[in-house]
């Protein structure tokens, strides 16, 4: 049911061009995936997904479990059913909370007691509980319930994290049940090698359909970001996919290819939407620029989504000026389409043995611009 089969090799990096089976159906890597936190990419329907050919989308275990709850979404015929998306969805554990709810939180080695930010009622997350709730959500892709240190942690207590991590994960393994939904382990450790190492070989030792890398994109600069990913390659399993979480820039996706991963994901795109910027190549436009107000060109000449095809740079700057709920949706269509795109771009550049790891297919000397 998780086969996961390589159909290409990059003969110049460690890029593959590969497909990993669900119960939804498959997932071509690499690929980039768009986070719908609460059961809802912010802002984006699950047509226009389609037609922007997302493959694979997130959800988030914490809050779906904070609202509506698990059970409700059970009831409805699981989550696919929920939100009437048809193809795979992976869920997050909880663990990125552990992170980003710091100050709301009480860490011990039997699990994490958030205090409910909606209305200050204590909420018990354990690894049996966070499998439980994937579970019930019937998610195609469940992860183990980690301790995401931030950045700033130090190597004590990132080592203590890592300890519970890997404790977690045994108790995850015991407790999912599910044979339909393929369980996958998360490697942390920090910015620190040795710390990584021995986690990532914590994580082999159960031989999970697939493995992520944790513990990146939590304020540390992306040069940390590429010294993980090339540090751990060469002990990344070959016959899994490998998912790099939270990254969702051109040029650390590309690095991150290069060096053998598959899968991403980001709630960058939609945020930036939501801000009126949009991503066009390597570059951030702020749409509420006056530079825009009568600048009738699509926003990006070559994208073909529906933002691109329809609708003038104009018209976008009037929409975002006056906080119209439109500019925000198409601004956000555009930059997911803009990271599948790119996605697409890096499988056809691995099969024409061009990609790099510096890979940008709009640059006018680039061998690989008509995959743009």
């Amino acid at each position: 049911m998780f086969d996961f089969e390589i159909h290409y090799r990059c003969p110049h990096t460690s890029a593959r061009v590969a497909s990993f089976s669900t119960p939804h159906g498959k997932v071509n890597t690499p690929q980039f995936m768009p986070v719908g936190t609460l059961g809802t990419v912010k802002g984006v329907t699950s047509s226009q997904l389609e037609e922007i050919n997302a493959q694979m989308i997130l959800a988030n275990t914490y809050h779906l479990h904070l609202q509506p709850g698990e059970s409700i979404v059970k009831e409805s015929g699981g989550l696919h059913h929920f939100m009437n998306w048809n193809k795979p969805i992976l869920t997050d554990s909880g663990g990125y909370q552990v992170f980003s709810l710091g100050k709301l939180n009480k860490i011990d080695d039997g699990g994490v007691s958030f205090k409910n930010h909606r209305d200050g009622s204590n909420i018990e997350l354990t690894p049996e509980k966070a499998m439980q709730i994937q579970m019930d959500l019937g998610a195609d892709v469940a992860m183990a319930f980690d301790q995401c240190p931030p950045y700033s942690a130090t190597k004590s207590e990132v080592e203590n994290a890592c300890r519970r991590t890997h404790d977690w994960l045994g108790r995850c393994v015991t407790a999912h049940t599910k044979s339909d939904q393929a369980l996958f382990g998360i490697v942390q450790g920090g910015c620190f090698p040795d710390l990584r190492e021995e986690s990532i070989k914590s994580v082999l030792n159960f031989d999970l359909p697939g493995i992520a890398i944790g513990g990146v994109s939590v304020g540390e600069p992306s040069s940390e970001i590429n010294k993980i990913v090339r540090f751990l390659k060469p002990f990344l399993p070959a016959k899994v996919p490998r998912y790099l979480m939270g990254i969702g820039t051109i040029p650390e996706m590309a690095m991150a290819v290069a060096n053998g991963i598959d899968l991403f994901d980001c709630v960058l795109p939609t945020r930036l939407g939501r801000h009126g910027t949009a991503l066009v190549r390597d570059e951030r436009w702020n749409l509420r620029n006056a530079r825009f107000r009568n600048d009738y060109q699509p926003l990006d000449t070559s994208c073909l989504c529906e933002t691109c095809l329809y609708y003038s740079r104009a018209y976008l700057h009037h929409l975002i000026r006056n906080e119209e709920l439109l500019g925000l949706t198409l601004l956000s269509i555009h930059n997911l389409s803009h990271l599948i795109r790119f996605s697409r771009s890096m499988t056809i550049a691995i099969k024409e043995s061009c990609f790099s790891e510096d890979f940008a297919p709009w640059q006018k000397d680039s061998i690989a611009r008509h995959t743009w």
